[in-house]
Formats: structure tokens, sequence, C-alpha cells
């Protein structure tokens, strides 16, 4: 498949799993064998296209108003490099973390492998500490706060991605 249908897949996963819940896209756009090799993945979820299922399904339960934008998105041979950014509002129970109500904006890459324009492997980390901070559960320092504040701003005068220039 090309690069171009490559990055197609990967806005999909973004835009209809993640934004709007259509869990079943996953088996759409995800090898049966898909494999997770992200450092941040909760204990006891498995590596594979069921766990990806399960995470997302607790991020958009814990953060239902959850959006995903792209940021950039690149693409050579069969690997698809994107750099996200995402925000919302902790509305229920995240990792043992009871809802605080507050509104988070994160950052994140995400490097994935695909296989006939499907998703085969994906390495992928975010900034769960900046996450943490925001949510009040780790004390964030001055310049942090500042940096966050920033981040939420620049987040909030960006349209939905369907407004963004293609990438």
């Amino acid at each position: 498949m090309s690069t171009e249908q490559n990055k197609a897949t990967l806005r999909r996963f973004y835009e209809e799993v993640f934004n709007q819940g259509k869990y079943s896209v996953l088996d759409e756009i995800c090898v049966p064998n898909y494999v997770s090799h992200s450092p941040g993945n909760p204990p006891g979820i498995p590596n594979n296209r069921d766990g990806l299922r399960q995470i997302i399904m607790m991020y958009r339960n814990a953060v239902p108003d959850i959006h995903f934008t792209i940021e950039d998105i690149m693409a050579e041979g069969d690997k698809v490099v994107c750099r996200w950014s995402s925000t919302g509002t902790h509305k229920g129970e995240l990792l043992g973390i009871p809802a605080t109500n507050k509104r988070a904006t994160v950052t994140g890459t995400d490097i994935t492998r695909c296989e006939n324009g499907k998703l085969a492997e994906g390495w992928g980390v975010f900034d769960q500490l900046g996450l943490l901070q925001q949510l009040g559960v780790i004390p964030m320092g001055e310049q942090a706060a500042k940096q966050a504040a920033e981040m939420k701003a620049q987040a909030t005068k960006r349209g939905p991605m369907e407004q963004r220039p293609p990438m």
C-alpha cells in the first residue's frame, strides 16, 4: 500500500476510533495480530488489538470529551509517524485516579508499522507526567504550569482536524 493510504488509515484511527468511539473500526484498520510496543500501557492489558481497544475504552470512559488533533503526520515505506495533541475533561476514574473534572491537554508521538494498509505494530509515547500534573495528582512547578496554560490556549485556538490543512 502507498504511504498516503497508510496515513489515511492512521487518520481513521484517531478520528473514528478515538474521537468518535467507533471501536469496531479497529477490526477494519488493524491486522488481527496487531502488537503494541508502547512502554506506558497499563499493567495487565494485553499488547494486542483487544488490548488497544481496552486502552481506548478506558480513556474514553474517563475522558468522554477526549479529542485528538493530528499536528504532524509523515510516512516512509511501511511506517507512519504522527505527532498529536489531545484535550479532554477528566470525568471518570482513570487508572485508579477518581474524576477530577479538570481539563487537560496532552501531547504524544506514535510510530506505526502498516501491512497492506492496516495498522500492524505501534510504538507510542505521551506526556504522562504532564497529564498527572494537570489533573492535580502530582504537583506542578511554576514554569510547567505556565507551559500547560499556553498549550491549552493554543489547542483552543485551532479548529477541528477537518479544518486543518492536509499534511
